[in-house]
C-alpha cells in the first residue's frame, strides 16, 4: 500500500538530505510555489498544493500507483495540512517527518519560553472578534495571515482597550514580530502596541502577545453578585432573575448576542464571560450605565463584549445579525425593537424579555406572538433571607417571556 510522506519545511526554507532522499523516492511530490525550489532537482514531478482540495482529489488518484509526498511549513501537524490529510487518509496511510514549529523557532529568537503560551491561529478569521480572541490570554503566540496582520491585530487591541476606557491595559502589551524566519532576510522586533500598529512587516511573519497577568485565571466563571458588579441606584437585573434569563437564553458557543437596554451589562457580561467565543453587543443610551459597562469589562477582563452607544431599535441596525436578543429595557421603544431583533433572527434564535412592569408583561408575549415565534412565559418571585439573622426580603414578581423562532 502506498503512503503520503508529509515532510516538514524547517523556518529558513531548507531541507535535509534525509528528506530529500525520502522526495526523490516518491511518484511525485506536492508543494508551495515557494516550496518548488528545494525539490526541483530531486528528479519528481511537482503538483501544486493550492487550491488544497484539488491537491487533495490528485493525492488519492496517484496514492493508488505511488508514494506521494507533501512538503508543509514546520510541523505540519501544528496548525497545518497534516489535519487535513490524517482525515481524509487515515493514519496509516500518512508518515510524518516533523521540522521545528515557527512557534518554537520565533519563540528561540525572542527568548522567551513557550510552554505557557495559548495558541491562536488568525487565518481567515472574522475582524469582529479578533482583539477578543487574542486578549482573553495574557501570552499568546498567534499566526497570522496578509488581512490579519500584526499591525491589524495590534490596532485592534487598541481600539478594543479604548471602547472601555483602558489604556493602563493597552499599555501592559509587549509584541515580538518575527518576519521570513530563518531566512536571510529575517528581521525579529519588538515594541509596544502602538509602535507595532504603526509598522508594516513582509507577509510570512508571527507575533507574540505578552502583558502583565490580570490575575482572572482562577475567578468564578458564573455567579456574580449584584454587589461585585458596578451599577446605579439598585439597577441591575437580580442575581436569580440573570440566572434563569441566561438558561432561558440557551446560549451558543459562538454567534452573536444583542443585549438590548444593558442597564449595567450585568446578563451581557456573565454571557461573555461564560462564552468565550460569542460577541456580546450591550446596547444602552444612558451616559452613566455606559460608564458602568465599561467599568465592568475592565475589571472583570471581558474583552469580547462590545458597548454600543444610543437607542434600540435604530442602534441595532449596522450590528451583526443576532443568535440570541436579551431585552432587559426598551426605552418605551419595545414592539420596535422585538419587531426589527425577530427579523434578523434565524431559525432557532431566541428573544428573551424581562418584565417588570404590568404593561411589558401584557404587551410582551403579544408582540412575541404577532411576529410569529413560539411564546413561553415563566415567572419568579424572588424572597431572600439571612441566616440566622432572619432578615427578609421580597421582591416584586419578574416575568421572564421567551419567543422562538
Amino acid at each position: 500500500m502506498f503512503e503520503i510522506q508529509l515532510m516538514g519545511v524547517a523556518p529558513g526554507e531548507q531541507l535535509g538530505a534525509k528528506e530529500r532522499e525520502i522526495v526523490s523516492r516518491c511518484g511525485c511530490v506536492v508543494a508551495s510555489n515557494r516550496h518548488r525550489r528545494l525539490v526541483a532537482d530531486c528528479g519528481v514531478e511537482i503538483i501544486s498544493i493550492a487550491p488544497v482540495a484539488a491537491a487533495i482529489a490528485t493525492i488519492a488518484t496517484r496514492l493508488a500507483e505511488m508514494d506521494v509526498a507533501v512538503l508543509a511549513s514546520g510541523d505540519p501537524l501544528f496548525f497545518g495540512i497534516g489535519r487535513t490529510l490524517l482525515a481524509k487518509f487515515g493514519p496509516e496511510r500518512v508518515s510524518v517527518h516533523p521540522a521545528f514549529s515557527s512557534m518554537q523557532f520565533a519563540c528561540a529568537r525572542f527568548k522567551e519560553v513557550w510552554d505557557d503560551v495559548a495558541v491562536v491561529s488568525l487565518h481567515g478569521r472574522d475582524a469582529a472578534g479578533l482583539a477578543a480572541r487574542v486578549m482573553a490570554h495574557d501570552k499568546v503566540f498567534c499566526f497570522t495571515d496578509r488581512v490579519n496582520s500584526p499591525d491589524v491585530v495590534a490596532q485592534a487591541i487598541l481600539d478594543a482597550c479604548a471602547g472601555i476606557n483602558a489604556a493602563d491595559l493597552a499599555a501592559d502589551y509587549t509584541v515580538w514580530v518575527g518576519e521570513n524566519l530563518g531566512g536571510d532576510d529575517e528581521r525579529i522586533t519588538k515594541g509596544t502596541l502602538l509602535e507595532i500598529a504603526a509598522a508594516k512587516f513582509a507577509d510570512l511573519n508571527v507575533m507574540l502577545l505578552k502583558r502583565a497577568s490580570t490575575g482572572l485565571v482562577n475567578e468564578v466563571v458564573f455567579g456574580l453578585g449584584e454587589e461585585e458588579i458596578e451599577h446605579s441606584r439598585g439597577l441591575i437585573t437580580k442575581d436569580e432573575v440573570r440566572a434563569a434569563s441566561l438558561h432561558q437564553l440557551r446560549l451558543p458557543r459562538g454567534g452573536v448576542l444583542w443585549d438590548v437596554g444593558a442597564g449595567s451589562g450585568s446578563v451581557g457580561l456573565e454571557a461573555a464571560r461564560l462564552c468565550p467565543e460569542l460577541k456580546v453587543y450591550a446596547v444602552e443610551r444612558n451616559p452613566a450605565e455606559l460608564a458602568n459597562i465599561r467599568a465592568n469589562c475592565r475589571k472583570f477582563g471581558v474583552y469580547n463584549l462590545t458597548v454600543i452607544e444610543g437607542a434600540a431599535p435604530a442602534s441595532l441596525a449596522g450590528l451583526p445579525s443576532p443568535d440570541r436578543v436579551f431585552v432587559g429595557g426598551s426605552g418605551g421603544n419595545l414592539a420596535g425593537i422585538i419587531e426589527f431583533a425577530a427579523a434578523r433572527l434565524p431559525q432557532g434564535g431566541r428573544v428573551v424579555v424581562n418584565g417588570v412592569i404590568e404593561k411589558t408583561k401584557n404587551d410582551a408575549p403579544l408582540l412575541l406572538h404577532k411576529q410569529g415565534l413560539k411564546v413561553t412565559i415563566s415567572e419568579i418571585a424572588i424572597q431572600r433571607r439571612c441566616f440566622p439573622e432572619n432578615i427578609e426580603k421580597k421582591m416584586n414578581p419578574i416575568a421572564i417571556m421567551v419567543g422562538e423562532k
